[in-house]
């Protein structure tokens, strides 16, 4: 464990998300809901799904491994506090939706490294952008890549089909605690 927890970007600050606050769009009339909450207490460990999760800004849900510094990305500072990827996406993936590899890939909740398994929500036009999960107001910083290191984690062919629906990457505004079941829906 690390004794120093990397300062993270602020989400306006990233310039993913001060490109997408200078343009008008992205989609508004819609409403989520969190259907998982996940943590890991260092890089590689395995996940554990939480009943609820307290939020804090500047630092990430108690107990995750951003939280702690001991993620794998910690020491290269950007906005990662909440990190969520959309189920519609898992769905997708599981149906070979596009047809992007041999076969339908399953990855669960716990598999996918992310903190919240949402429904509903256009991660994608999240960027630079408040929305309210429960009670805590979420910063919408960049969108997630996948990586090799999933991909060599899981043993599994995600990477590809992960492209361009890995997630958000998001900063903390007003903390709180979550549950899953919270209604999900754009502050502004």
């Amino acid at each position: 464990m690390t004794d120093q927890i990397p300062e993270m970007t602020a989400a306006f600050d990233h310039p993913a998300a001060k490109a997408a606050l200078e343009t008008e769009g992205g989609t508004t009339d819609w409403k989520g809901v969190l259907l998982h909450i996940h943590i890991a207490p260092m890089a590689s460990f395995e996940m554990e799904e939480l009943a609820e999760g307290e939020c804090v800004p500047g630092r990430g849900i108690v107990g995750d491994r951003y939280y702690l510094g001991t993620g794998t990305y910690s020491p290269r500072p950007d906005v990662r506090e909440v990190t969520l990827i959309e189920q519609e996406a898992l769905d997708a993936i599981a149906r070979n939706d596009p047809p992007l590899q041999e076969g339908p890939i399953e990855l669960k909740p716990i598999d996918h490294r992310r903190n919240l398994t949402v429904r509903g929500v256009p991660l994608n036009h999240l960027v630079g952008r408040r929305f309210r999960v429960g009670e805590v107001i979420l910063r919408g910083g960049r969108l997630n890549f996948p990586c090799k290191y999933l991909e060599n984690l899981l043993d599994s062919p995600v990477f590809l089909p992960l492209y361009n629906r890995s997630g958000l990457n998001c900063g903390i505004e007003k903390g709180g605690t979550i549950r899953p079941g919270d209604e999900i829906e754009l502050v502004d």
